[in-house]
């Protein structure tokens, strides 16, 4: 369990030569009771990891789909412990690796140990925290290795080589590549910069590199994890599910990862 958890299955991938996918999902959106189905349903759809967004009032690197995703999740009351709770409710059911996406104020109100302990009891593999900085992370990140969770780090397209040499060698679980500048959201296509830099963080990372922010195709996903190792995919996914359309989902995946749509 944990990031041992994580490591193993994105190992398996990996050597399969098979691309990963990891679709975002805001918890509580749609009710905190229908948390444990989506990640069944996700799972089921041939995911290899979810992340699920706790919602925040006050978020940083959220587009407007996202956005909107955390208010109606927050008008639904859903808290970190709500969510840790729902999570352990079923995690003997659950065989795909959960990765949290937080910010550092609520991780920080919670109480580091505490959000690491209760973490680990609800089965939560990965936390990902993009607002902190890596000179600021020693207090958290001790909390999540004692509990062996996965401190996922995000690299920057804007970020300097050194640094984003020394995010590399600090991430685990996987690296999550930033691909386009700004927030979350769709984009009409990728720069040619944005392979450039999965190729780049490729040579220099000792754990798998996916691509985040802007995909909203299967063919973009396919393009995109060519030269990386799969890819994050949230806003489209956050709207198909408002919009009930969970067969656009499967085929999203589906098609994402090289497999026929059946």
């Amino acid at each position: 369990m944990g990031k041992s958890k994580l490591d193993a299955v994105l190992k398996e991938k990996t050597q399969a030569k098979k691309p990963i996918f990891v679709p975002y999902i805001m918890a509580g959106d749609g009710g905190i009771d229908n948390l444990n189905k989506r990640i069944q349903f996700l799972e089921e759809a041939g995911a290899s990891a979810v992340e699920l967004g706790i919602p925040f009032s006050d978020p940083v690197a959220d587009g407007p789909v996202i956005q909107d995703a955390g208010q109606r999740a927050l008008a639904n009351k859903t808290t970190i412990g709500s969510v840790l709770e729902a999570l352990e409710s079923e995690k003997s059911q659950r065989n795909i690796p959960v990765v949290l996406m937080t910010y550092i104020n609520p991780v920080w109100k919670y109480g580091f140990e505490q959000f690491a302990r209760d973490c680990s009891q609800a089965g939560v593999d990965g936390i990902i925290i993009p607002d902190i900085p890596m000179e600021e992370e020693d207090d958290v990140a001790s909390s999540l290795t004692q509990h062996d969770i996965a401190f996922i780090r995000l690299a920057a397209m804007t970020s300097t080589e050194d640094r984003l040499e020394r995010i590399a060698k600090r991430s685990e679980g996987f690296l999550y590549a930033v691909s386009v500048t700004g927030t979350t959201g769709e984009r009409a296509q990728h720069e040619n910069d944005a392979f450039h830099f999965l190729e780049k963080l490729k040579q220099i990372s000792h754990v798998p590199v996916l691509a985040g922010f802007g995909i909203s195709t299967a063919e973009r996903a396919r393009e995109l994890s060519a030269a990386c190792d799969g890819v994050v995919v949230g806003s489209k996914i956050v709207q198909l599910f408002e919009q009930g359309d969970e067969d656009g989902i499967h085929s999203l995946i589906r098609e994402s990862i090289g497999e026929k749509v059946i």
